[in-house]
Parts: structure tokens; sequence; C-alpha cells
């Protein structure tokens, strides 16, 4: 496996699935602690869901991002990218805890899109500490 990886075709496609695969089961967990659900509230239209779940989606893809382009193996790039979502799940709850008048899942729910464009806007400029703190 380690002599394809040479190759930059199959590296990309590995990488590429690799980080698919993540995206998919990093997404879920996030599904499973906002007390909306994600998919639902995209079919109503719910913009502000659809905003702070693009922040994830971005955040997630940065931190792998990072973690891929200093990372000599996969398997380091899996572990240090798993590394940084967990500290991308971590600043969610921080969030939430820094805004204790605000009920930030209850106002995204609700479609609140200034609630839910910071909430894009935090989960992306983690991702860019997260991932420059993976590069050292």
């Amino acid at each position: 496996m380690a002599g394809l990886l040479h190759n930059p075709y199959f590296a990309t496609v590995a990488y590429f699935a690799l980080t698919g695969l993540a995206m998919i089961l990093f997404l879920s967990i996030f599904e499973m602690v906002t007390k909306y659900r994600v998919w639902n509230e995209l079919k109503r239209g719910n913009l502000a869901v659809a905003m702070a779940t693009g922040g994830k989606i971005f955040g997630v893809a940065n931190i792998f991002r990072f973690s891929i382009q200093h990372n000599d193996s996969m398997g380091q790039a899996l572990a240090w990218g798993s590394f940084g979502f967990v500290l991308l799940l971590f600043s969610y709850f921080v969030f939430e805890f820094l805004t204790p008048s605000i009920h930030v899942d209850g106002e995204i729910e609700r479609d609140n899109r200034a609630i839910g464009f910071i909430a894009m806007i935090f989960s992306i400029g983690f991702s860019y500490i997260i991932g420059a703190a993976l590069s050292r």
C-alpha cells in the first residue's frame, strides 16, 4: 500500500476516499450532538442550519487539509485529522458555553441566520487555528 501512495493519482484517490468517509462519520457525530435534525431542517429550507452545517463541513475539510499536507502517511493524517475533529467538536461546546444567554442550537433551529452565520464563522475560524497547531 505504501508503494502505491507514491503514485500521485492513487494517493489523491486514497486521501479523497479516506477523508470522504471521515467526513460522513464526523458529520454524523455532529448530527448526534445537535438538538435539531440537520437533514430535516435543510429540507425545510432552514438557512441558519445550512450555514452552521456548511461551517462544520468546511472546518472538518480544512483540518484534514492541514493534516494531509503535514503528515507522511495516511494513518498519521487520519489520526491527526481525527484529533483535530475532536478539538473542533470541543469548540462547538465552548461556543454554546460562551453564549449562556443564547441557546445556540435552539436559535439555529428557529432559523436565526445571525446565529447560524456566527456558528459557521466560529467553525471555520477554529479549523484554521486547529490546522495551524497540527502543522507544527
